[in-house]
């Protein structure tokens, strides 16, 4: 049966063509490991991760996947979340946890020097492993893991910046699934219930939740479409927050990225500035995620375009195939070629060129260039777009200009009339 018979194949059996990751029980449950394919998709990830912090004025840094026990009771992660943290390891006389956040350490890094009001906004970015120590029942493919390599970006600002920056971290996870090709259902605002499982005093989260319905009207929702649902008791125990929602093709509903207002952690680390008075004040912290977890993101990616990913995120971009022995020459002078334009081509001079084309789309790579006598003598291509709907003869020279453009803009499809024309 396939996928149009039985509906969108999910990520788990779409990796089965695809080899983007492996799982092997001496790894462990909830262990991927990530496979030539799959490494591919995540370095791309990462590089827009990357690009996307560093012009929202982002500095990168790096903190230990270890920290001791005391740091997480410190932060409060340790009573809040004890049941899902790995169990401490004794080592010289201390007690180190895998840790289930980065924020503790980044607030850690902001605490190692004296601040000013005017050194604020201060935005660490760090794309990290971090660990939850998920039940066997629940784990699932890339999408519920034991590790999860998380775009995480920690703001340190004053109160009068926190409106402004949590709709800039806004507009840039809007703008990240825009990129990524998948569509937000709506936007979230967790809030608290007044319950006491939500730390601080109800002033403090007032003027939070209010600072987060200004910073979703200034980052535009209604133009783009999107409403702002609220979700009373939804928040997290230390503030409230703004989560993307996105539906796969089965219907369930996941959180794709946020943006979390914190005043736990600066209370509870004691993390200051000095005010224009000279007197100590107290930042707030913003936890912001753009692409998200690489493994999460990664599942909704394959889901979303049933394993056919995008030129600039495919692992093969091109799949080179030569019709017989005599293009062999022509045909590695033009896989040579595309690695020089920084693309990801694939040679394959083995079998019947039916079969071979029958392999090149069940793995889904993105372009396949057939080059026999007439290509070879004309320097082109037979080219077959499968996503895109194309088949044509493309000059070489054209065929890489186009991609290259493609993958370097990270645009969704290539328009062939236009690279043709």
């Amino acid at each position: 049966m396939n996928s149009t018979e039985a509906g969108p194949l999910d990520h788990r059996e779409l990796n089965t063509d695809l080899g983007v990751f492996a799982t092997d029980p001496l790894a462990g449950a909830g262990l991927p490991l990530w496979l030539p394919g799959g490494a591919v998709i995540r370095e791309e990830l990462q590089a827009l991760a990357r690009d996307i912090a560093r012009a929202d004025g982002c500095q990168g840094v790096y903190s230990p996947v270890l920290g001791k026990r005391a740091l997480y009771e410190r932060s409060g992660h340790w009573d809040k979340f004890a049941a899902d943290m790995f169990p401490p390891l004794a080592v010289g006389g201390d007690e180190l946890v895998l840790r289930p956040a980065n924020c503790p350490h980044h607030a850690l890094i902001y605490a190692s020097a004296q601040r000013s009001y005017r050194d604020l906004p201060i935005r660490y970015n760090e794309l990290a492993a971090m660990f939850r120590a998920e039940r066997s029942g629940v784990l699932s493919g890339l999408s519920r893991v034991r590790q999860i390599n998380l775009d995480d970006t920690h703001v340190f600002c004053r109160g009068d910046q926190v409106a402004a920056e949590a709709a800039r971290a806004l507009r840039s996870a809007l703008g990240a699934q825009e990129i990524l090709g998948l569509p937000v259902s709506y936007v979230r605002l967790s809030l608290s219930d007044g319950s006491p499982a939500f730390l601080g005093d109800a002033a403090q989260w007032e003027q939070a939740e209010a600072s987060l319905r200004a910073a979703a009207a200034d980052a535009g929702l209604h133009g783009r479409g999107l409403d702002l649902l609220d979700a009373p008791g939804e928040a997290a125990f230390y503030g409230p927050k703004l989560d993307l929602q996105v539906r796969d093709g089965r219907g369930h509903e996941e959180t794709i990225a946020t943006v979390q207002l914190d005043f736990n952690q600066p209370e509870r680390f004691d993390l200051a500035y000095d005010g224009p008075d000279g007197t100590r004040q107290r930042p707030i912290m913003i936890h912001r995620g753009t692409v998200g977890s690489m493994e999460r993101v990664t599942a909704a990616l394959l889901e979303r375009y049933q394993g056919r990913l995008p030129l600039w995120l495919a692992p093969v971009q091109v799949c080179v195939l030569p019709v017989g022995p005599g293009q062999d020459d022509v045909a590695r002078d033009f896989h040579d070629r595309l690695i020089a334009a920084g693309l990801r081509p694939r040679l394959d001079s083995d079998g019947s060129l039916g079969a071979r084309v029958r392999r090149a789309r069940l793995r889904r790579d993105c372009l396949l260039a057939v080059l026999g006598e007439a290509e070879a003598a004309a320097g082109a291509v037979a080219l077959t777009d499968p996503a895109g709907g194309f088949s044509g003869q493309v000059a070489v020279a054209a065929l890489i200009e186009a991609a290259a453009g493609a993958h370097a803009s990270r645009q969704p499809r290539i328009d062939w009339a236009a690279a043709t024309g």
